[in-house]
């Protein structure tokens, strides 16, 4: 049974994004970016909120064409026009990015079925508002997160909200140069 895996950026005081939707506070760098390729390699689908599917939709698929792309870029754009994507949203009526379903309803039940079928697990990507939903629903099985050394003191947060325990067991951490860490839980049921 495949799981769904929430993999997510946030900063110490658990914010996924600043005050304005910004993302620029991530100390994004080489290893990094060496670190989300050893994800991509455990995804069988992205899955996306509205928000993060138009940013991606918008982006990755310029990277084809682009001759300054670099090779991550590339290989990533390639992965990303041919892999299965799911975006979740109740306000957009269709997508048009190559391989990508919509589900806006039945959102249960609609992972179950997901994860019941064979392969590498489902990767939430971001999208915090889409996460919020999914673990509302106890449909998280996993949370890969990179703790990022700043305090934002507010912002958009998949966390804060309805006041429910979710209780995790710790899987795998460690350290990057730049003060992240790389933390994986698993929901004990």
């Amino acid at each position: 049974m495949r799981k769904l895996v929430l993999f997510m950026h946030v900063s110490l005081d658990g914010y996924a994004s600043d005050l304005n939707g910004g993302l620029g506070w991530i100390p994004y760098n080489e290893e990094l970016e060496k670190y989300a390729e050893e994800i991509v390699a455990e995804v069988g689908s992205p899955v996306y909120g509205r928000t993060t599917y138009r940013m991606m939709e918008g982006y990755w698929p310029t990277m084809l064409d682009n001759p300054d792309a670099s090779t991550h870029e590339l290989e990533h754009a390639k992965w990303l026009q041919d892999v299965k994507k799911i975006v979740i949203s109740d306000t957009m009526d269709k997508v048009e990015w190559n391989n990508t379903m919509l589900i806006k309803d039945n959102i249960a039940e609609e992972f179950k079925a997901l994860k019941e079928q064979p392969g590498k697990n489902l990767v939430i990507f971001g999208s915090p508002g889409a996460a919020k939903t999914l673990l509302e629903l106890g449909l998280i099985d996993e949370f890969m997160l990179t703790i990022c050394p700043v305090i934002l003191g507010g912002g958009n947060s998949v966390f804060h909200g309805d006041g429910e325990k979710t209780k995790l067991k710790l899987l795998s951490s460690r350290t990057f140069e730049s003060g992240i860490i790389a933390a994986r839980y698993e929901v004990e049921k």
